[in-house]
């Protein structure tokens, strides 16, 4: 069993997961501090020194934190377009390898009853014309 586990977390595809998970973490922190201490203090600024992280409001008991769940949002947009960034320019950097060439064709069409016949053939098996 511990030998089936070292084969698998050895695999290559476990070890690239594990290092995009604590790749991708510390990007995400990036990313928060980008939207928490940069942007949204310019944003609050713009309309008129709101800070977005003390934006509430009032249910009854409840107090919902509008302004941290935009925050997330925005945290959340960034970091996705960055990925997709990323993704596509992966994508163009693949090489496209060429398509087969088609294979030259076998049969073709009688010109009296459309069936397809051998290409050598000077008779349709079907309808018995001449070709």
């Amino acid at each position: 069993m511990l030998k089936e586990f070292r084969n698998f977390a050895m695999r290559g595809n476990v070890i690239d997961l594990a290092v995009g998970v604590i790749i991708g973490g510390a990007f995400g922190k990036i990313i928060g501090s980008l939207v928490n201490d940069i942007l949204m203090p310019m944003v609050g600024l713009a309309l008129g020194g709101i800070n977005f992280t003390e934006q509430t409001f009032s249910v009854g008991q409840a107090v919902v934190k509008w302004g941290s769940f935009a925050q997330a949002i925005i945290d959340f947009v960034i970091i996705a377009f960055v990925i997709f960034i990323i993704v596509k320019a992966a994508n163009a950097s693949k090489k496209n390898e060429p398509a087969p060439a088609p294979a030259e064709p076998t049969t073709k069409t009688c010109p009296h009853c459309y069936t397809e016949i051998p290409l050598k053939a000077s008779r349709c098996p079907n309808c018995t014309s001449q070709l």
